[in-house]
């Protein structure tokens, strides 16, 4: 090790040296550590955490599960994988996924080269050495050629602003953050703040033991029932079938990742009759395409949005008993898929308990929290336990909260005041050799996740040894390129509905977060394609160094 390595640039001992460093143990960081050990690069991955599973180690609420259907959501990159392992119900829940990603850690020996319990304190890029030096919670400082950040879209959990949060004496819990002994809530008076996906899947679950529970919404959500169910050995012998037949291929070139009939009529062409029929096989059925992209046109237009919006709150209505609680829990600030849609399991039924109460924030405010409860401009109300369950920092929360600096010094949050700026969302010029997985603008968050996982993952492996095969030192976005994606990314993103809606999407969530529409919408598919002709014309818009 030279001179300028044994000491980084922040001073201190350089404890481990990689070709590639990984922030990040969930499906991205594990699938990214077993394809490098494969071309002989080594890599370390280190996570908060104290396992893998990334947000499925976390998320360990109440009803938590994931609402992309089990036989889509999961790898495809080993064709015995796919036969051994057998998925329980329609939509997974947390502990049967988290046991798949400990089943994956175990079936290719990853746990040697992961360290866990470990936070990603500091991350810079040393431009004499071309590469980067990274400090960890535990002391650990490791230099890098390479820096990848697997950090998960949805893992920089954020509280409300609301006064006097640490006075309460009661019991707080954050569904990101749940204890893993899990919480007991019989005999007890709750309140829940907020009404996103982790809600409307604990409410329920936690209305069932709560003597007293109250639920605090701000913004009410489009959701749908799920219809969950247990999977019989007939389905679960086709889909291991049509895994071999071409079904993940489809899925690789559909619009979300997940393969479905390609929508060819606008909702406005059928008659009402027809249009009703389609939603309602949608809704019995818990198919959110069926709704959302089940026309052309659901996504793009105002009026054909309003057709699917108003059966959803004929639905509402339909379930829940009191005509003003069901009129409250009817959104009408936003169109449907312009916030995250959601999937339940009775969740509008809960709402006609005895013991269960909405509180509608907009027109009852918050004022304080109190040592005995919450009040609110109307009265004060008394818990002995608070669930937030109130959102994320999307997409790259979890990436500026990370000291990261590139060239000249650059930090990342500095670097994207103005909103996040990405070539493909894998790359960001002033950062060479950085990489991030499933970023702002990339298809992300509006597709199966583990699609665009592999799909990335994918890609920066083969970048990376095309380097080592070609002698290269770095590899970095081009400013132009860049500046040229970002333009493409919201002139696609700005053409549709979801600017209409002040979502964690486009960065609405969060006080003084620049208003963009952060993932890519233009669809898996298409944007595989992009990145694959970007690779054919020697990584045009990615400048290397030797």
């Amino acid at each position: 090790m030279s001179d300028v390595m044994e000491k980084s640039i922040t001073g201190e001992k350089v404890t481990q040296k990689v070709d590639v460093m990984i922030v990040g143990a969930g499906f991205a960081g594990m699938y990214l550590l077993h394809k490098l050990r494969g071309l002989g690069i080594s890599a370390r991955v280190f996570d908060a955490a104290s396992g893998v599973g990334g947000t499925w180690y976390w998320n360990r609420y109440p009803g938590a599960r994931c609402d992309v259907e089990s036989i889509n959501y999961s790898y495809s990159f080993d064709s015995d994988l796919e036969q051994e392992w057998t998925w329980s119900e329609k939509y997974s829940p947390q502990p049967e996924i988290l046991q798949y990603a400990n089943h994956v850690a175990d079936r290719f020996n990853l746990w040697p080269d992961m360290q866990f319990d470990t936070r990603i304190d500091v991350a810079h890029f040393n431009e004499k050495e071309n590469r980067w030096t990274v400090k960890t919670s535990k002391g650990d400082v490791v230099s890098a050629q390479h820096f990848v950040l697997a950090v998960g879209t949805l893992s920089a959990p954020k509280l409300p602003e609301i006064k006097n949060q640490e006075s309460f004496k009661g019991k707080v819990y954050e569904t990101m953050k749940w204890p893993h002994e899990g919480v007991d809530f019989t005999g007890r008076r709750v309140a829940v703040i907020g009404t996103g996906s982790s809600a409307i899947q604990s409410i329920p679950l936690i209305a069932e033991q709560a003597a007293q529970l109250t639920v605090f919404q701000r913004t009410p959500n489009f959701s749908m029932p799920a219809s969950n169910r247990k999977l019989s050995a007939e389905e679960t012998t086709k889909a291991k079938a049509a895994y071999k037949t071409g079904y993940r291929q489809e899925a690789r070139e559909s619009g979300f990742g997940v393969p479905i009939p390609v929508a060819t009529q606008s909702a406005l062409e059928v008659t009402e009759a027809e249009r009703t029929a389609a939603f309602q096989a949608g809704w019995d059925t818990g198919n959110l395409v069926a709704i959302i992209g089940g026309y052309t046109d659901i996504l793009y237009d105002k009026e054909a949005n309003d057709k699917a919006a108003d059966f959803i709150r004929a639905k509402i209505r339909e379930v829940v008993k009191d005509p003003v609680v069901a009129e409250t829990l009817c959104p009408y600030n936003h169109p449907v898929g312009t916030k995250r849609p959601c999937l339940d399991t009775n969740y509008y039924q809960t709402y006609n308990l005895p013991h269960v109460k909405l509180v509608d924030l907009l027109k009852t405010g918050i004022t304080e929290i109190t040592p005995n409860g919450i009040n609110t401009t109307t009265e004060n109300l008394e818990f002995d336990d608070i669930v937030f369950a109130t959102g994320f920092d999307a997409m790259t929360g979890s990436l500026v909260r990370i000291d990261i600096r590139g060239r000249g010094g650059v930090d990342l949050a500095t670097a994207w005041k103005d909103g996040p700026a990405t070539l493909l969302g894998l790359q960001v010029t002033g950062f060479p050799n950085m990489f991030t997985v499933t970023g702002p603008q990339s298809p992300s968050v509006l597709s199966n996740m583990m699609i665009s996982i592999e799909q990335h993952i994918d890609w920066i492996t083969d970048c990376i040894s095309h380097m080592k095969d070609n002698g290269l030192a770095t590899v970095e976005a081009d400013k132009k390129a860049q500046a040229e994606w970002v333009e493409h990314s919201n002139e696609v993103g700005m053409a549709t509905l979801y600017p209409l809606a002040n979502s964690w999407y486009m960065g609405a969530n969060v006080p003084g977060k620049p208003r963009v529409f952060l993932p890519y919408i233009g669809g898996v598919g298409p944007y595989r394609e992009i990145c694959d002709d970007v690779v054919a014309k020697g990584y045009k818009g990615f400048n290397f160094s030797k």
